[in-house]
């Protein structure tokens, strides 16, 4: 069973890890947070967890994932926290930020299974989503979005114990909101699972449309198949591809070949862009031509897929990302490997920006552990 860490002190925390120490140093909101800094906060919220009849009746290993999660929560107040001009302290972003930089410390410093990490991630990412899901524009499409990446019933747990974990006149009230997220999870069937779609047709075009009803299924069928690798350099996206889509079934547009070709390094930004417009085009042959093809590039964040999901999609495409990824260190070593070796610096820039694609972004997403051997 994975466990963040087996000592639990928080002396023993502090000593271990320079973002545990960083926490004595953040303040809060003496409105919201009378007990004082984000360390006081953290060390009540795990407390508030241990003591929930519903965390307790959990597995050994979801207790752990919360665990992680609620110690992670507020990772990144260090650096979102300011006092605003009339004496207010502030930390707006900071789940978002967190969410990245828990996938950080779960890949590079405490090596984690591949769905724990995201699962605690996006716990981080969505922690105060409960408490204000009704005040949505449109909360339907809000939660089941947030269905799609995370446990909304182990949302809830965590959402519980962060409001209990502090002294605020507006306690009772927050966690009141958050049994009106628990119940409106249980009535729109999204209570601790994904909404249910009939298919992948059906996610997706609700995702993508402003006014469809969520239960809505299309009826035309995708023109075109279409594979969007995903992966650090070095990760083995290559490899796969080699492996799982052979010519002439499959056509293979590869930004490193195009680069290569072109003689453009990997650090040259103005050509780079060159080098993506070229394998656009040669995207737009293949899409009106109905001819089923596979792009091989990072696309390490959600806006580099976008686009390229955005441009398939007004083809009627069948879009399928193929997120591959290896341990931290092993991912070095394999990059020193490659015929275009990518340079220290610009690898831990791209890590530091990775975004997991997830079920909100294609009608299929399978990640691939080469080390695990996981495929799922």
């Amino acid at each position: 069973m994975w466990t963040i860490t087996d000592n639990k002190s928080w002396t023993f925390l502090e000593q271990q890890y320079d973002w545990i120490r960083d926490m004595q140093h953040v303040p809060q909101d003496p409105v919201h947070h009378a007990e004082g800094n984000v360390a006081i906060h953290t060390q009540m919220v795990l407390e508030a967890l241990q003591q929930q009849p519903a965390y307790q009746q959990l597995s050994d290993q979801d207790k752990e994932i919360l665990w992680a999660a609620a110690l992670l929560h507020d990772v990144e107040k260090r650096s979102t926290t300011i006092i605003e001009d009339d004496g207010r302290i502030t930390s707006a972003g900071h789940a978002r930020k967190g969410e990245g930089t828990a996938r950080q410390i779960l890949y590079r410093e405490i090596p984690t299974p591949f769905l724990i990490r995201e699962q605690i991630a996006k716990l981080v990412k969505f922690h105060s989503l409960p408490l204000w899901l009704l005040e949505r524009r449109d909360p339907l499409r809000t939660i089941i979005h947030a269905s799609l990446q995370v446990n909304t019933a182990h949302l809830a747990l965590l959402a519980r114990a962060d409001m209990i974990g502090r002294t605020a006149p507006d306690k009772e009230d927050m966690l009141y909101r958050i049994d009106c997220f628990e119940e409106y999870c249980k009535e729109h069937q999204c209570w601790g699972t994904p909404w249910p779609f009939e298919n992948a047709q059906a996610r997706m075009h609700f995702l993508r449309k402003g006014d469809i009803a969520p239960g809505y299924v299309p009826y035309h069928p995708p023109a075109v198949k279409v594979v969007i690798m995903s992966g650090l350099p070095g990760a083995g996206k290559d490899t796969y591809v080699k492996k799982h889509f052979k010519q002439p079934e499959w056509e293979i547009i590869s930004l490193d070949d195009i680069r290569v070709q072109m003689k453009i390094s990997p650090t040259d930004k103005s050509g780079n862009g060159t080098v993506v417009q070229a394998a656009k085009e040669q995207a737009r042959v293949y899409l009106r031509s109905k001819r089923s093809f596979v792009w091989n590039a990072t696309n390490t964040t959600h806006q580099m897929r976008e686009q390229l999901i955005a441009l398939c999609l007004q083809y009627d495409a069948h879009v399928t990302v193929v997120y591959v990824e290896v341990p931290y260190k092993e991912l070095f070593r394999q990059n020193g490997g490659r015929e275009a070796v990518v340079p220290a610096p610009v690898m831990h820039k791209l890590i530091a920006k990775l975004e997991i694609p997830d079920l909100t972004e294609a009608h299929e997403v399978h990640v691939v552990n080469q080390a695990a051997g996981i495929h799922s």
